[in-house]
């Protein structure tokens, strides 16, 4: 969902506050990683960092990052470093480094680094920066953007939930009531709407001073929906996801995850979760930078597969979700997806009204 210490740091393990340089590669030290970014470098290979806004840890979303960035280091016979962050002021000290480091592409995740990237941009009009999951308020020739079409993605969760709901109500808890964040809460209620005409759906907002943070909020907002006779739940809540699991868990109800599985969390409970491949996104998106596209924002949705269900993918059978065992129901929502991807059927986004 969008950027915070949100539902990408839902999983994040306990790590020493500070800047932290993952030898992301070998899990050789920093110094020894360095070296082997430099022998790349002088052999023809491409260099390429990746600024993170939160430590890497167990955040599966993050991982996935990681994983980008390999990736193109492999293709391009190059190297790379992962810059970890811990707070605004290890951000900064990461992008700096990162720029004084001069790699081919500088990859940032997330909606904190769009200000840092903007400054950097037009002081250093050579380096190629590719934000993913943001992008600067203003266009530059050297920044890149890959973000996410979230709502095609929480359509078809809401789909499955219209499908599932014995008592054909629904709801959602999402952490604010403005339109990027409502990208959470209303496809889902179109979705069910969709395959379920008479279902019903109510949308409560954690909101208070740590919206993204709040548990007990979350929690308070979902048994506010299960009170009303809601059975299923999009938890679009951020790290207060857990909450919501909290609150199905305890009335035998179900709940939908957010950007990786989180199923895992509370198996049982857990229907499916709306995921963003971040290693889509980083590795294609350097490939456009590297293949002279720089400057562009690039849209990730189903078609692009940058987006989709922990249902719809290989290994839904261990994933611990519930949708694992209504195979009739993933055959629907296949179906709705390949609409999607075809243009067929067009899904609402709330962030663009």
């Amino acid at each position: 969902m969008p950027r915070t210490r949100r539902s990408r740091s839902l999983q994040l393990a306990a790590v020493a506050t500070g800047t932290v340089l993952l030898a992301a590669a070998t899990g050789c030290n920093a110094a020894s990683k360095d070296d082997s970014s430099s022998a790349g470098a002088k052999s023809g290979g491409k260099s390429f960092t990746l600024v993170t806004p939160d430590p890497v840890g167990q955040n599966q979303f993050l991982k996935l990052a990681v994983d980008g960035v390999k990736a193109a280091a492999k293709t391009h016979d190059g190297t790379q470093k992962v810059y970890q962050s811990s707070d605004s002021a290890s951000q900064q000290q990461n992008v700096q480094a990162a720029v004084d480091a001069a790699p081919d592409v500088i990859v940032l995740v997330g909606f904190e680094f769009a200000d840092l990237v903007a400054q950097q941009a037009e002081a250093h009009p050579k380096q190629q920066f590719l934000v993913v999951d943001a992008c600067t308020e203003k266009t530059f020739k050297n920044v890149s953007c890959a973000v996410f079409r979230e709502h095609e993605g929480v359509y078809l969760a809401g789909a499955e939930a219209g499908l599932l709901s014995e008592s054909g109500k629904v709801g959602a808890v999402d952490v604010l009531d403005t339109p990027q964040f409502r990208r959470y809460s209303d496809p889902f209620a179109a979705g069910a709407e969709k395959v379920a005409p008479k279902t019903t759906a109510s949308t409560r907002f954690v909101g208070g001073q740590s919206p993204f943070d709040d548990s007990a909020r979350a929690k308070e907002q979902a048994n506010s929906l299960l009170a009303k006779g809601a059975d299923h739940i999009m938890a679009a809540a951020a790290a207060g996801n857990y909450g919501v699991f909290e609150a199905a868990q305890a009335k035998k109800a179900y709940a939908y995850g957010v950007d990786v599985n989180q199923c895992t969390a509370a198996p049982g409970t857990v229907v499916d979760n709306v995921i963003k491949k971040t290693d889509v996104a980083v590795q294609e998106g350097i490939e456009q930078v590297l293949g002279g596209k720089a400057g562009k924002t690039v849209s990730y949705g189903l078609k692009e597969g940058g987006i989709s269900l922990t249902g719809l993918e290989d290994g839904v059978k261990s994933s611990k979700c519930v949708i694992a065992d209504h195979a009739d129901v993933l055959k629907k929502v296949e179906a709705l997806r390949d609409q999607i991807v075809s243009g067929e059927l067009t899904v609402d986004d709330p962030a663009a009204k």
